[in-house]
């Protein structure tokens, strides 16, 4: 491989922290050639990344890493207190309390100290936020640790995306400042938009989609699927209906927080279109964001059957109680920037899969399922009739969903690609 050159530095020959480091495909089986990696998350709390625990982009990433035969830690804050964020593969994981300003310059302190304190190889940011991607250019201003910096989300796209502006009165501007929220959060809108500028800083950018690859540049990495854990052949179909209470009806299955931009309402009115007695939406989790599902059950209870959040490594068995995975995704840009891992769980586990042809949702499933156009429910209706009419073959195509998965969607596939870009010892 040719020598690459990163902020304008060529890293083949480069000494950087007292180590020469280059560029080439690697797995670290030798442990003298394996990196110390920090995975720097700015949010751990049940909220934020802790919500769903290993499926989340830093564990991913932190388990194709570490199938590479690199040391890797995840280090964070936890931003609202609650309880310590746990591993099903006891992945190392250290956690600072989080808070505000002027809080949080004390827990930057702490974090930064914990950089320091530690060999470090090789910094990984996961958002540029200022809690994360901005405290890793600060310690490599300081210290020279090689920082990359990973993008699966688009964060001003919450806030109004590229029109996103911070204007304020003077007296507007001491009253955001005075508050418990607005410009004390270390991550607030204006600062993120400031972030942004400072992408090209970094020595190497991945991102989970097109949408993102093409505004951010980078790196293409989709999330891997642990596929030995989502085994369809590991768990029984009826036994888990029967557990769930599912046994007598038809489902499709929504195993993600519901929120406006993610279709739910599109499937429902597909469903109040098809007037089947026995076809069922399943939720799973529900959305700990706001009072959604509230609004959903309002209008469509009848339709809805509501499965308590279950831990991630529950996710399998649950899956294995549906008929078919849907993930309705509204053509807007918050869906466009995102990759659904739900539909992965979904093909993983070989299931029928219904979506929309949103973001890079057509490229991964390909022509293993059913597609949609977005905000499309009468289409919806027909992809259900078509699943429906032929349950056999849609099972067939979701058997090639999971051979997919296997290829493209994998922790091992996420592995081959890190292993090209990362730096190696010498």
């Amino acid at each position: 491989m040719n020598a690459q050159t990163l902020n304008g530095q060529t890293l083949n020959g480069q000494t950087l922290s007292g180590q020469t480091l280059n560029v080439q495909p690697t797995s670290a089986q030798d442990s003298s050639k394996a990196l110390n990696i920090t995975i720097l998350v700015s949010d751990l709390s049940d909220s934020g990344a802790g919500r769903w625990g290993d499926a989340v982009r830093p564990f991913l990433l932190t388990k194709a890493l570490h199938s590479l035969g690199h040391r890797v830690k995840i280090l964070g804050f936890n931003k609202d207190g609650s309880g310590s964020l746990q591993s099903a593969e006891q992945l190392p994981i250290q956690q600072i309390p989080g808070g505000i300003y002027p809080k949080f310059f004390s827990s930057a302190r702490q974090l930064l100290k914990a950089l320091a304190d530690q060999p470090g190889d090789l910094i990984y940011a996961y958002k540029p936020k200022p809690s994360s991607f901005g405290l890793g250019l600060l310690h490599r201003w300081r210290h020279r640790t090689p920082l990359f910096l990973d993008i699966d989300d688009w964060e001003l796209s919450w806030h109004g995306g590229d029109a996103y502006r911070y204007r304020a009165s003077p007296r507007q501007l001491i009253r955001d400042l005075r508050s418990d929220c607005a410009l004390r959060e270390p991550d607030h809108p204006a600062y993120l938009k400031q972030l942004e500028r400072l992408i090209g800083r970094a020595d190497r950018v991945t991102t989970h989609n097109q949408f993102l690859q093409r505004r951010f540049g980078g790196t293409y990495i989709p999330n891997g699927k642990d596929i030995h854990a989502f085994d369809p052949a590991r768990y029984d179909g009826q036994g888990s209906r029967d557990r769930f209470h599912l046994t007598g009806f038809r489902t499709l299955m929504f195993p993600g927080a519901p929120r406006p931009y993610k279709g739910v309402e599109d499937i429902l009115a597909a469903l109040e279109q098809l007037n089947w007695p026995d076809l069922r939406l399943v939720i799973v989790g529900g959305s700990p964001y706001d009072q959604y599902d509230q609004q959903l059950m309002s209008r469509w209870g009848q339709w809805i059957i509501k499965i308590p959040k279950v831990p991630y490594s529950q996710m399998p068995e649950v899956i294995s109680a549906a008929d078919c995975i849907v993930v309705p995704q509204q053509d807007v840009p918050a869906a466009q920037a995102q990759f659904p891992l739900k539909l992965t769980d979904g093909m993983a586990m070989a299931k029928p899969i219904l979506a929309t042809r949103v973001g890079d949702i057509p490229r991964i499933v390909g022509d293993t399922g059913e597609l949609a156009d977005p905000g499309n429910p009468a289409q919806l209706a027909a992809g259900i009739e078509a699943i429906f009419s032929d349950l056999a073959a849609a099972q067939a195509r979701g058997q090639r969903g999971r051979d997919r998965c296997i290829e493209h969607y994998s922790i091992e596939a996420m592995a081959r690609t890190l292993a090209e870009i990362l730096p190696v010892k010498r």
